[in-house]
């Protein structure tokens, strides 16, 4: 099982990254706690549903997807997004630069996987 599954911190970590919220704006929306405070609670394994339901509320998701959220989930649903938006994902690769590299290396490889999927689907559609 992957570590951020279980990993709370891991999860608050992500998600603020992934809104483009900073640890300063972050602790802001918390009341005013210190940065250095949010660092401390990113880096714990561990944190209260209470805890967390102050978090998710100040990153604008709910509890549910915060304590539930998997990298796995976040591909697929932008998988199924792009897929019915005629979105392409290199359109937004130049925005990814400020999350972290296994993020943009998961979303390069997700692109990959996506463009032979729809090779072979267009394969199919002509044999038929």
């Amino acid at each position: 099982m992957n570590t951020l599954s279980l990993h709370r911190g891991r999860k608050i970590e992500r998600i603020r990254k992934l809104r483009g919220m900073t640890q300063t704006e972050l602790a802001s929306n918390l009341g005013g706690i210190s940065k250095q405070a949010v660092s401390k609670m990113e880096q714990s394994e561990n944190i209260s549903d209470e805890k967390l339901k102050e978090v998710a509320s100040a990153l604008g998701v709910t509890f549910e997807g915060l304590k539930d959220f998997t990298e796995e989930k976040v591909l697929y649903n932008t998988l199924n997004f792009y897929e019915n938006s005629n979105v392409n994902a290199t359109n937004i690769s130049a925005n990814i630069e400020t999350i972290n590299n296994p993020l943009k290396e998961t979303i390069e490889l997700f692109e990959k996987q996506l463009k032979i999927a729809r090779e072979e689907f267009l394969t199919v559609l002509k044999k038929m």
